[in-house]
């Protein structure tokens, strides 16, 4: 048994290295093993035979090597050799990364996904806490998270907390950002960060006053924020009360009269509104105003079954733009793209195709939710293309005020928007298109219809051409 001593647990470079040279030594995956922190004075625990390392060298494909960079950051004690074994076969299996229904790509790629997602948990879950030090205020975090998605998630933060000292203790190691170099250092213990500060109690205010009992899914919420991460959210103790107390609220709220309009606001937009709906001079300068004046859009009938129109959301000036086809039930009600089921599976696919979600503008081809009532539920329509040339008036605006370099578009109707004319997204799929405005327009399916696939075998094959066209984004930006 040959076996390499790897630095750490996240030890990519190590493992890539002894990996190579257990590949041109010919030593099969049943022969060689990975280890962490044991042994001194070499890469192997006995030496490689004689003539070895004379091997032919060989390369791998991309896909694997973000596929390893991954799954080396889950916590199974076997993903070093899991992936080793896959390294091993790709000398005589090239296409094997392809082929998402063999036994051991499934199962990489389950494990990449793990990860994907407890970076994404991080993001949401972290809760920096106020400290003062002789250089002044501070902000220090506990997390525990699944996986060991520190020093992958750690940009994040320093992207959203530029202007703020702050640091991430977690019991696999920490990050430390002071406002100029982000750094790693050794592994914390809770008793390390501080309890809870005087923010905290405005914290668990906005919360309770924000949390709404009418829309309360208990199963919903429990699958987004689980469980095992309550312990160390301030406003988890405040969630058994408020769900105890949701339907108390819940018939408090229907019954309390409606509160009087505003006759300020609504005299301006009343305004603004007409100017929209009934001046074709009307420009929006910018998008609040633009969003104000898409509720009085005319332009189609959409308007009359709709609860509201619902504009883009992002950077005012966003290099990244995404237009699906129109809002979805959920995204009617809440007035923002992208929240319902479909935004998920965006948001999972930016996330893995490292995208940050933040740095784009989402925004639909249609702004009013087209659909047919069915009991209670409220099914999506496809928009005729009148609809669609309608309402591109509102999208171009939003393409003038955020001026992005890359348009991706998720199905036809929203090619049809961005292009002015049909196409058939199979055809034209992952090829960059000019654009009138410099531009460049890349043409995708829309993420509803990976939610669509009934066999998952076909649905993991398609979620990952999903992924490798906004990597392709990426590349484009």
């Amino acid at each position: 048994m040959r076996v390499a001593i790897l630095e750490g647990e996240t030890d990519f470079d190590g493992w890539r290295k002894a990996a190579r040279a257990f590949r041109q030594a010919g030593i099969r995956p049943e022969e060689a093993t990975f280890r962490v922190g044991e042994g001194e004075g070499g890469l192997f625990d006995q030496s490689l035979p004689d003539g070895a390392a004379g091997t032919a060298p060989f390369s791998v494909c991309r896909t694997f090597v973000e596929l390893a960079q991954e799954v080396i950051l889950h916590r199974s004690g076997d993903r070093f050799d899991l992936m080793y074994r896959l390294l091993w076969r790709l000398g005589e299996e090239a296409d094997l990364m392809r082929i998402v229904s063999d036994r051991d790509v499934a199962d990489a790629m389950e494990r990449a996904k793990n990860v994907s997602r407890a970076s994404h948990k991080m993001k949401a879950f972290v809760r920096f806490r106020q400290v003062h030090d002789d250089r002044g205020e501070a902000w220090v975090a506990w997390f525990e998270p699944s996986h060991r998605v520190l020093e992958k998630t750690a940009p994040f933060f320093q992207r959203r907390f530029t202007n703020m000292r702050w640091s991430i203790l977690t019991p696999d190691g920490s990050a430390f950002w002071d406002g100029e170099a982000l750094q790693f250092g050794a592994p914390a213990t809770r008793d390390m960060a501080p309890a809870e500060d005087e923010i905290e109690e405005f914290w668990k205010t906005y919360y309770a006053s924000t949390f709404n009992p009418a829309r309360l899914k208990t199963k919903t919420m429990q699958g987004e924020m689980p469980k095992r991460y309550w312990k160390n959210l301030p406003e988890a103790a405040l969630i058994p009360e408020l769900v105890a107390q949701s339907a108390v609220r819940t018939e408090t709220m229907v019954a309390a009269p409606a509160p009087e309009p505003n006759a300020r606001l609504a005299k301006t937009l009343s305004r603004i509104n007409r100017d929209a709906a009934f001046d074709e001079g009307f420009v929006p300068s910018n998008l609040e105003e633009l969003g104000q004046a898409v509720q009085a859009c005319r332009r189609c009938p959409l308007w009359r079954d709709a609860t509201q129109g619902v504009c883009g959301a992002g950077p005012k000036k966003a290099r990244l733009m995404i237009v699906g086809e129109q809002p979805g039930d959920q995204e009617d009600l809440a007035g923002r793209p992208f929240v319902g089921p479909a935004g998920k599976v965006l948001d999972a696919a930016l996330e893995e195709a490292r995208i940050d979600r933040d740095d784009v503008f989402v925004t639909n081809a249609v702004k009013h939710f087209k659909h047919e009532p069915r009991g209670k539920r409220r099914l999506h329509r496809t928009p005729a293309t009148s609809e669609v040339r309608a309402c591109r008036w509102w999208l171009d605006a939003e393409r003038r005020l955020v001026k992005p370099k890359v348009i991706v578009t998720l199905g036809g109707t929203a090619a049809l928007a961005v292009l002015g004319r049909p196409v058939a997204v199979t055809k034209e799929r992952g090829e960059p298109i000019g654009l009138a405005d410099g531009a460049r327009a890349l043409l995708t399916v829309h993420p509803s219809y990976l939610l669509r696939i009934p066999e998952e075998a076909a649905k993991a094959a398609e979620r990952e051409r999903f992924v490798a066209d906004l990597k392709r984004v990426r590349t484009l930006l």
